[in-house]
């Protein structure tokens, strides 16, 4: 079983991946492979498509390069080698999954696509809370908007909840978000 998680920024991806993970899955995020082949860090893969020069995995350089591997390989490059890292995995849930390429790429392996759904001023709130490295720059709601409008205007992000195959709704509690995961796992036959 694969499943592919999509949706805005802080709007609960990773928190329904570790749920799966909680569930058995193997869990990795369309990302890490990014920042894997920019540390170089490498061992997990049976390919690669190339190594770039060593580097920090800041925002800026994952998107820039992941844009890069994109054009010279595919838009599903990020799904096949998130794949191959976890093709030890009877079960894997993918992370960040941000593009029509990438939602068809998973589909084609036989994977389900959900969608979190969250408003953006509660978005704003979870990105704050979770204090990440790679969201230093947002200091204020005016810069989180023009950071989720910008990923908008590259990724599409909002018109991709009409590709997936669920959609979750993450205006609530944790505790909430947990239970509509534990319903989707019993339709996927998963549980």
């Amino acid at each position: 079983m694969i499943v592919g998680i999509v949706g805005k920024i802080a709007a609960g991806k990773t928190t329904v991946a570790k749920f799966l993970e909680e569930k058995g899955f193997c869990r990795v995020s369309c990302s890490d492979p990014l920042i894997d082949l920019l540390t170089h860090r490498i061992d997990a893969y049976s390919w690669i498509p190339e190594l770039p020069e060593k580097t920090e995995p800041s925002r800026e350089n994952l998107i820039e390069y992941g844009r890069h591997l994109k054009e010279t390989y595919g838009e599903d490059v990020l799904i096949r080698l998130a794949l191959d890292k976890m093709r030890h995995c009877r079960n894997v849930v993918i992370d960040g999954v941000r593009s029509k390429g990438e939602i068809e790429a998973v589909k084609r392996h036989g994977g389900v696509v959900v969608y979190v759904h969250a408003r953006p001023e509660l978005r704003y709130e979870r990105l704050i809370r979770r204090g990440a490295s790679k969201d230093r720059e947002i200091r204020s709601f005016e810069d989180f908007k023009a950071m989720d409008d910008a990923e908008e205007e590259l990724y599409h992000t909002s018109t991709l909840k009409n590709l997936a195959d669920v959609v979750i709704d993450n205006n609530g509690t944790l505790e909430e978000l947990r239970r509509r995961v534990e319903v989707l796992m019993k339709e996927l036959g998963v549980v």
